[in-house]
Order: structure tokens, then C-alpha cells, then sequence
């Protein structure tokens, strides 16, 4: 113990400790901050015989930190050190150092807000900034200002902004370990191009060259860093197939193998014999391989995405960070000099982001905002957080936890919600094992939970996928049927076996009765609502989900042509998602089991053909519709919504406008545009289309077709604008007839232009010494016809008329009407519509 550098800041560490109740541990990796703290510290005064609990970022880091301290101590796992994990836990009466998954600690706040049984947590490997971690820390802090200013909590990582660290929690002294244990050389063997394609479509190719090259230059052991298992298999093939040396064994090292085949992977390997563990980012910290010499770093990692628009979290490959391609070559110097392959050029290592990402920035926080409400917070602003997840998100999480009925209308966790809280799964999962325990579908339920907490076992390939969750829940009960190629792990299965058995002790659920596999689809539809997806019109399987956003199928998938399908898994694309677990649900099932979410509603909509607006009774789940009828009762403010809608659309112009209506209408703009006063209204189309509840809608009472409309209803209407004072001045200002000299009312036209038109024959105005006015004082525009009602003469000047243009109207028209009078001098003539034998001189 005394050989590892963090021996050394040991008693700095107790010194802090003992005076204050939080500290910042910065160490090196290797520096053996994860195995040589916990212990040191069991014996300090202020821990009182209290438990330690160390928080690690993943199950197989909890198991090798607890059997490295065990070992160390001479002891078995489970004496004074123990682990616990979701699905395997060893801890006795005596356990004083309890190494806990990140979620584990979440489970134990909650029971126990005060934390009575711990003197201190440890967070380790803090950097990785997993939303567990954040969360764990944001109530430990809580909890230490409200309820145990004595609990003490330790931040320690290899590579940390140790001042944002110190100053959340309020200043803490920060303690740093410099010096790594063995030194490890780095080199770069950066992958280029093969010849017509780009370098990261062969990089699984140019791993497995590495790792043959480091094989016959180095001694030891490897470990091999890859995005994931799909890389990892083809590796692992590709070695295969290049005959390995007799003395070298594969080791994969991944998440979906079983925790007895990820302990094998990181145990020494066998004497004379030499190992290359494949591994995720599972092996990037808290692990110490024996006999590992050489790191080969591919530079590549995959990481969640959580998009909100799908509700869906997905794996994208990128680029390590800095700290993550030091935290891996950090794996090379744990127990003796070490060599780091780096697959990249070094130049464009100062390309690549200095840290992780905070998965709490990008992660789905429906299971946070369950835990703030369990907690009794209701916004994330209330506690003390490196980064504060996003309000709106938040919120978001929170309308999707009551449409989960695990909150009330006033935002307050429900008594179902605090049971979903309790399982330790995704509160989605959660209310689908509640709501089949009820339907007597529990054990079904919780097996369908397993399977989806873990990653699909199936073959994805698009050639051969299919979605049907019912092939899943049929390969669990007999693997052997299977090929083993459309696996991607048979040792999954075990898991996703004791994971099931485990919910449904917590529930109480036996598995007496017989499990109705057709109810796959239902039961899903409780955890998702929002994906309750509905196939559309057309050939292709192409889906729309209740949340509103589209899905796809494969041509042969299964499902394709189903009605409708509960879809559990898809991918985060923003216009129309990939589909990769689903199970059908029957109309009538929908029906029966999601009567609250379906909404009964009268529908109204413009139907151009029809000129109208038709009316239906919907009965729709979110975004999709069960069933429409029409009817001929609608409700009576949809339809004249509709309608108004239908008008704006189209424009005034599809409205019956007769030309009684259109002169009105002309009169009010004419005095709208002679006034300045303001008083009189804007009839013009903006005005009027903007207005069309007010002025059009209380004359059309029931009308739901244009062709119901008739003249007299627009100009009702209109008038209805003017007030009773108005409509007099407009009949006596803008009046709809002016007395001639013939003694004749002739209609004024108000329809072309800003000023009036008056058209009337010659012979009437024989007498006219002054042009008509109306508005008071403003001339008409006279168009002085011909006998035959052409226009002669436009005019706002009848004396001039009469002394100019007159003589030669009269010269050119004489002839042509000999029987109408043609006076030398007009104004001395008797007006009259009548020809010279019907007029009386």
C-alpha cells in the first residue's frame, strides 16, 4: 500500500477531513485513489463507526474496487468491504465500505434522506459527470446542509477542473496527488485512407494490425479500446482469421456480457500465456488489469443522445475527449512501465475537446425529474449542481410523468409515482409493470422491462431485423430455437432473466397464470403513450406515432402492415424515425385500455370541393385517430370557426357579392377615405378578413356552406359596421341616387375609383350650371352619355363642358341622333330623357 503515490497525501487528506466536511482528491490514475482512500480512512474519529460508501461509475468498476480492497485487507469480499449493484450485492454485518453503482446511492437518499448509517461519500472517477453522479451528489449536498453538516463527501478523479469542484461544494480544500505510478510511453499510429475509401471505413482493420504489431514488439498483456460490441466482434473475427500466436487469448469486455464474463475479462491472464481484452469505455476507469502493458487507443467512443422530439436515447459514435484518451492511457501504468498506441495523428490531437460532455446536459430526465419530485423539489434550480440541468427540459420530463400518472395536476409526486420511483428503473418501464400487475399480466410485464433495460439482443441488421418485441419474450423462454448468429449474445439473456425475477419480487408478482403474449403491444402502450403509432395510407409501413412525430418500418418487417403498433425503440431522427422494437395493438384494445388519453371531440374543417366546412365526431389518441363519423349536429363555435377559417383562406371573393352590396361597401370606404376624423370603418379586404367574427358570423347563423349565403346577408352585415347615426350620414352623404335636372335618381357608382361616378345622359343635364357633389362639397366624376349610353364626355367640370367640349360633341352626334335634341345653347334647354318629338319646348 505505502508503494502508491496517494499514500502519501493520506494525511493531508485526514488533516482537511477532520475540520472540514468535503474535499477535493485530484490523483493521478494508478496513483491508487480508489483502493488505498476508503480503507485509510475507517478509523477517523469524526466516522464513528459510520459506513463509507464509494459511488463508481459502472457494476464492474464497483466489483473490482471492492475485491482490490478486500484483497489488499486479506479479506473476502463482503466482510469489511462490499459492493452493491443492481442485480448482485455482497455485504455482511460487518461491512464498513459499502462500493455502490451511481443509482444505488439515489435508492438509499431516498429511503433515508439523513444518510444515518454513512460518515462519508466518495464520489469517484467524478470527471465522467454521469447524470447519476450529478444527482447523487446534488441530494448528498442537500442533505448535509438540512439534515448531517457531519456527513463528509470526497470528489475524486485524475482529471477534473478541481475549482468548479471546490468551489460547489462551498470552497473545499482541493488535495493533489501528482506523479503517476509507471511511466507510459505514447505513440501514434494514426489511420489513413485505403484507396477509394475513407480511413474510419477500415479502422476496425487497422486495430487489428496495431494489436498484431504491439503483440510481436511488446511484452504482456493488451487492451484494446473500441466504440463498442459491433466493433469489438469484427475485431475480434478479423484476428481470427490472421492465426493468432498460441499464447495469446481474446477477452471481450463489454456491457452486455454477463458480470462473470466481464470479471473473467479483467482477471490476469493464465501463466505462460499472454491477453488482448477488447474493450468499450467500460475499461476507461476504476479498473486495473494485471499483466496489462500496452494500451491501444482507437480514439473512438460511444456515448447517449437523448432527443425530446422522440423521446428516444441513442448511441452516437465520436471522438475521445482529451481527458478520456488520458484516462485510457492511464490503463497501461498500472502495474509496471507501459506503451500507449494512439490511432491518430498527434497533431490532430489538439482538434479533440478537452472533456466529456455532462451527460445531464444531453440525457433524458424524466428518471431525474421523478427523483426531484420524490424529493420533494420542483425545480432543479432549488439544489446545487455543477451544471443545472435545463428547465424547459425539466418540465418537459415533468408533463410526461403526469400523462404517466406519476404526478398530480399540482405537480406533486402521486402515490403510483412514488412506487415507480421505488423499482429503480425507468419510471416509463416502471408504470407498465404497475398498470400489468393490475390486468394480471405482471409477470409478463416485468419481463418485457428486462429485456428493454438492456440493449436488443437481436440481430439489427437491416436485412434481417425484425421489431416484433414478441420474438424477444419468445427467445427468452427458448434460446435454443434461435440461430446463434441472430444473436448478439446469448449471455445476455441470463441477465435480462435475473433482472425480470428480481422486479418481480419487488412487485409481489407471482407467475402463477399464463402470460398473454398479445398483450405485448398494451402493455408497452403504458410505458409509452406518446409512441402509440397508427400506420398511414399508402404502401410503404410508414407510421404516425400519438406524440405527433413519424416512424418507419421495413417492407418485411412483420409488423408492416399492422393497424397499429406500440413502438419501444426507435431512432432520434428529427423527421421520421427507424422503428426497432414494436408490438401491434388491436383497435378494440386501444379502446378498452387507454380510454383517458383517447379524446371525444366535434371536428369542424373548410372542405374546398364542397365550398363548406364539414362536420365529424373524432375520437383521436394524441396525434392519431381511432375513429371519425360525420354529423350533422356540430357544435355551432367550431363550425363558424371553420367557416371564418375557410374565408380567410379563400378571400373575400368566394363570399355571394351582389352589387347592392358592393356599392354599400364602396359608400362606407368612400367616406372612410373623404374623413380624417377616424370615425368611419376600414372596410378594406385586410380589415374585413381580420374582423370576420364581428361583422360577418352574427348574420350566418348556422350557415356551413358559402351557397347558403345570399346578398341580403352581406349587406345586413355591412350595415351592421355603421352605427344607427352613421347609416343616416352615410344615406345622406354618400347617397345611393343624385336627382338630375332631368328630374330623374340616377344611381351613383361608388365602385370605381376614390371619388364617385355619375353616369347620365347628355340630355339630362341640359340646365346643369354646377358639377353634383356628395360628402358636402366633393364634385362627382360625370360620365355624360350618348343616346345610345356610350360615354361622350368624363367630366368634374359641367360649365366647362357645356362652353367647350360641348360644340363639338354636338357636331359629331347630331347627325347620328337626329331625334334627340341638340340644343345651340345647353344651358337654356329643357332636360329630358325623351326624344325631340316626345319633348315638349
Amino acid at each position: 500500500m505505502q508503494e502508491l503515490p496517494v499514500a502519501e497525501i493520506l494525511p493531508d487528506l485526514k488533516k482537511v477531513l477532520a475540520k472540514k466536511n468535503a474535499a477535493v482528491l485530484s490523483a493521478a490514475a494508478g496513483a491508487g485513489k480508489t483502493t488505498l482512500v476508503p480503507p485509510a480512512l475507517l478509523d477517523e474519529p469524526w466516522l464513528e463507526g459510520r459506513k463509507i460508501i464509494m459511488l463508481e461509475p459502472r457494476r464492474l468498476a464497483a466489483y473490482a474496487a471492492a475485491a482490490r480492497m478486500a484483497s489488499i485487507m486479506g479479506e473476502n469480499i463482503g466482510e469489511t468491504i462490499g459492493y452493491r449493484t443492481r442485480l448482485d450485492t455482497k455485504v455482511g454485518m460487518n461491512t464498513r465500505i459499502e462500493v455502490v453503482t451511481e443509482g444505488i446511492l439515489t435508492r438509499m437518499l431516498q429511503k433515508d434522506p439523513s444518510l444515518i448509517e454513512a460518515g462519508l461519500v466518495i464520489f469517484d472517477e467524478f470527471h465522467e459527470r454521469s447524470i447519476h453522479a450529478d444527482l447523487g451528489l446534488a441530494l448528498c449536498m442537500d442533505s448535509q446542509e438540512a439534515l448531517r453538516s457531519d456527513l463528509r463527501i470526497i470528489i475524486m478523479s485524475a482529471t477534473l477542473d478541481t475549482n468548479a469542484v471546490s468551489a460547489l461544494l462551498g470552497n473545499a480544500p482541493v488535495i493533489s496527488c501528482e506523479g503517476r505510478l509507471w511511466p507510459v510511453e505514447t505513440r501514434y499510429l494514426p489511420l489513413t485512407a485505403a484507396k477509394g475509401k475513407a480511413a474510419d471505413q477500415h479502422v476496425e482493420r487497422h486495430v487489428a494490425l496495431s494489436i498484431m504489431k504491439a503483440l510481436a514488439c511488446e511484452p504482456g498483456s493488451i487492451l484494446v479500446f473500441l466504440p463498442g460490441a459491433p466493433e469489438i466482434r469484427r475485431v475480434e473475427r478479423f484476428l481470427g482469421r490472421t492465426g493468432l500466436p498460441d499464447d495469446v487469448i481474446i477477452a471481450p469486455l463489454y456491457s452486455m456480457l454477463t458480470a462473470d464474463e466481464q470479471k473473467n475479462a479483467i482477471m490476469p491472464a493464465p501463466a505462460g500465456m499472454r491477453k488482448v481484452v477488447l474493450a468499450t469505455s467500460i475499461a476507461e476507469t476504476s479498473l486495473t488489469i494485471e499483466g496489462i502493458n500496452v494500451v491501444i487507443d482507437s480514439g473512438y467512443s460511444r456515448v447517449p443522445r437523448f432527443d425530446k422530439g422522440s423521446g428516444m436515447t441513442w448511441l452516437e459514435t465520436v471522438r475521445v475527449s482529451r481527458t478520456s484518451a488520458d484516462q485510457r492511457r492511464g490503463r497501461a501504468g498500472r502495474t509496471g512501465p507501459g506503451v500507449c498506441y494512439r490511432l491518430w495523428d498527434e497533431k490532430s490531437e489538439t482538434l479533440l475537446k478537452q472533456d466529456n460532455d455532462p451527460e445531464i446536459l444531453n440525457a433524458d430526465l424524466i428518471p431525474l425529474a421523478l427523483e426531484l419530485l420524490r424529493w420533494g423539489i420542483k425545480s432543479p434550480s432549488e439544489l446545487k449542481w455543477m451544471d443545472v440541468p435545463d428547465e424547459s427540459s425539466f418540465r418537459h420530463a415533468v408533463g410526461l410523468l403526469a400523462e404517466l400518472d406519476a404526478v398530480d395536476e399540482r405537480g406533486r409526486i402521486t402515490p403510483a409515482g412514488k412506487v415507480m420511483n421505488s423499482l429503480g428503473i425507468h419510471p416509463r418501464l416502471a408504470r407498465m409493470i404497475i398498470m400489468g400487475k393490475s390486468l394480471g399480466q405482471g409477470a409478463l410485464a416485468c419481463e418485457i422491462a428486462a429485456i428493454l433495460g438492456e440493449k436488443d439482443f437481436l440481430d439489427k441488421n437491416p436485412g434481417s431485423r425484425q421489431s416484433d418485441m414478441r420474438l424477444r419474450l419468445d427467445a427468452l423462454h427458448s434460446a435454443g430455437k434461435f440461430d446463434n448468429e441472430y444473436y448478439h449474445g446469448v449471455s445476455v439473456i441470463k441477465r435480462i432473466n435475473k433482472t425480470a425475477e428480481q422486479l418481480k419480487k419487488q412487485m409481489k408478482i407471482s407467475d402463477a397464470g399464463e402470460n398473454d403474449v398479445d398483450m405485448t403491444g398494451v402493455l408497452l402502450g403504458f410505458a409509452y403513450p406518446d409512441r402509440i403509432a397508427q400506420r398511414r395510407f399508402g404502401k410503404n409501413p410508414r407510421f404516425l406515432l400519438s406524440g405527433g412525430k413519424g416512424a418507419w418500418l421495413d417492407d418485411t418487417d412483420s409488423l408492416a402492415d399492422e393497424e397499429f403498433i406500440t413502438v419501444a425503440s426507435l431512432d432520434g431522427d428529427k423527421q421520421e424515425a427507424a422503428i426497432f422494437l414494436a408490438a401491434p395493438v388491436k383497435r378494440q384494445a386501444l379502446l378498452e385500455h387507454f380510454s383517458s388519453h383517447i379524446k371525444t371531440e366535434s371536428i369542424c374543417v373548410w372542405n374546398d370541393d364542397v365550398m363548406g366546412v364539414i362536420s365529424s365526431t373524432r375520437e383521436s389518441l394524441g396525434s392519431i385517430i381511432i375513429s371519425e363519423k360525420q354529423t350533422d349536429k356540430p357544435d355551432i363555435y367550431l363550425m363558424e370557426k371553420a367557416f371564418i377559417d375557410g374565408i380567410r383562406k379563400n378571400g373575400l371573393g368566394i363570399l355571394p357579392w351582389s352589387n347592392e352590396s358592393i356599392q354599400l361597401r364602396a359608400r362606407i370606404n368612400f367616406m372612410f377615405n373623404s374623413n380624417t376624423d377616424g370615425k368611419w370603418p376600414d372596410v378594406s379586404d385586410e380589415s374585413l378578413l381580420e374582423g370576420l367574427e364581428s361583422w360577418l358570423m352574427p348574420h350566418l347563423d348556422g350557415v356551413s356552406r358559402i351557397s347558403q349565403i345570399s346578398g341580403p346577408d352581406i349587406i345586413r352585415a355591412l350595415t351592421s359596421i355603421l352605427s344607427w347615426h352613421q347609416q343616416i350620414e352615410l344615406n345622406s352623404l354618400a347617397p345611393t341616387h343624385i336627382r338630375v335636372p332631368s328630374g330623374f335618381s340616377v344611381r351613383l357608382d361608388y365602385s370605381k375609383g376614390d371619388i364617385p361616378v355619375l353616369a347620365v345622359k347628355l340630355q339630362e343635364m341640359f340646365g346643369c350650371r354646377s358639377t353634383p357633389t356628395v360628402a358636402g362639397s366633393i364634385p362627382v366624376i360625370l360620365h355624360l352619355l350618348s343616346p345610345a349610353g356610350r360615354p361622350v364626355q368624363v367630366t368634374r367640370d359641367i360649365m366647362g363642358f357645356w362652353k367647350g367640349a360641348y360644340n363639338d360633341v354636338r357636331k359629331e352626334l347630331k347627325g347620328r341622333y337626329p331625334k334627340h335634341p341638340w340644343p345651340e345653347n345647353p344651358l337654356e334647354a329643357i332636360p329630358t330623357k325623351k326624344t325631340k318629338n316626345r319633348t315638349k319646348v
